[in-house]
């Protein structure tokens, strides 16, 4: 990892998470990084950087709980996602 500010790093996970090519998880992934990763910490950006690394197909498998993530996945992220997913959405006036 070079010495890249974390601001930047939310940039670019924030593009990251709405470009991975399946509609689902980009909206998924975009809507959780936009509302909440300004708030994670050093190490959660690390741990949600991470879980973009794996392919689309598994994260949305593992997001939806279809199938159990790999154990070094299976973070505080990963539920964050699954909370965040399963949210009653609100109307915005």
């Amino acid at each position: 990892m070079t010495s890249e500010s974390l601001e930047i790093r939310r940039k670019r996970l924030k593009y990251r998470s709405q470009h991975r090519g399946t509609k689902e998880l980009d909206l998924l992934l975009g809507r959780f990084a936009a509302e909440r990763l300004d708030a994670l910490d050093a190490g959660q950006v690390d741990r949600f950087e991470a879980l973009l690394e794996a392919p689309s197909p598994l994260v949305y498998a593992w997001v939806i709980g279809q199938d159990a993530p790999p154990p070094e996945l299976d973070t505080d992220i990963l539920q964050l996602l699954r909370d965040f997913t399963l949210r009653p959405l609100t109307r915005r006036p």
